[in-house]
């Protein structure tokens, strides 16, 4: 996700909060306009929430990716929800976000879905 959006967020992102990106390629720190800074964690998701959660003190962590991220976390168990923004676009390509689960099943209850014509957006709380 960091990847694609790095060039469209320019030099004043939209999170105004630090962001840990999941990645292989070890980089440094980039602080960007409006408090948002970008860490690079190449040591796994258990290390990035870890660090997510002790900036984050007691507000919420959300975790935001491509579908191998979110597939990991959501086989860790470390997710209390999720949420699906599905825009009627087929682009032909690109790794499906429940592909990779395996064969545990994970029980999601649907908790907010709010449609329009350009996007669905979908809640669900995961049933722990």
């Amino acid at each position: 996700m960091y990847s694609l959006g790095e060039r469209y967020w320019g030099d004043n992102p939209p999170f105004h909060a630090p962001v840990f990106v999941v990645t292989h390629e070890p980089k440094q720190k980039a602080d960007k306009a409006g408090g948002t800074s970008f860490i690079f964690v190449t040591d796994g998701i258990d290390s990035a929430i870890k660090q997510a959660k002790e900036a984050a003190g007691n507000k919420d962590v959300s975790v935001s990716g491509g579908a191998s991220v979110v597939q990991q976390f959501i086989k860790a168990g470390l997710l209390d929800e999720v949420q699906i923004h599905l825009v009627p676009v087929i682009l032909g390509e690109g790794r499906r976000l429940f592909e990779q689960m395996g064969s545990e099943h994970i029980e999601l209850e649907t908790t907010c879905v709010i449609e329009s014509p350009a996007v669905t957006h979908l809640r669900f709380r995961v049933v722990k």
